[in-house]
């Protein structure tokens, strides 16, 4: 499935709006397909947060899904699923 820029849009904000990504499997495919977007490799067994902190870095972001107690990123689209205090520098 190719993704362009829109889509990529639609889909962040549809994740930030709803939280309807926390976990699971709706998280994963929206990895996934950002993944793809990227061209980052999908291998076998691969962990949610490695994808998530391969694609946070193709989009300019520090690689910190899942890793810090507090963060300052507000725009990322990964937040309501990263379990990390959000504060506003």
């Amino acid at each position: 499935m190719d993704l362009d820029y829109h889509d990529l849009v639609a889909l962040k904000e549809e994740a930030m709006s709803k939280k309807e990504f926390v976990k699971g499997p709706k998280l994963f495919s929206l990895a996934r397909k950002k993944a793809l977007h990227f061209g980052l490799p999908q291998t076998k067994g691969i962990k949610l947060a490695e994808l998530i902190c391969s694609i946070q870095e193709k989009e300019g972001y520090e690689p910190c899904f899942q890793r810090r107690e507090i963060c300052h990123q507000l725009q990322c689209c990964w937040q309501a699923s990263c379990n990390t205090k959000m504060v506003a520098e």
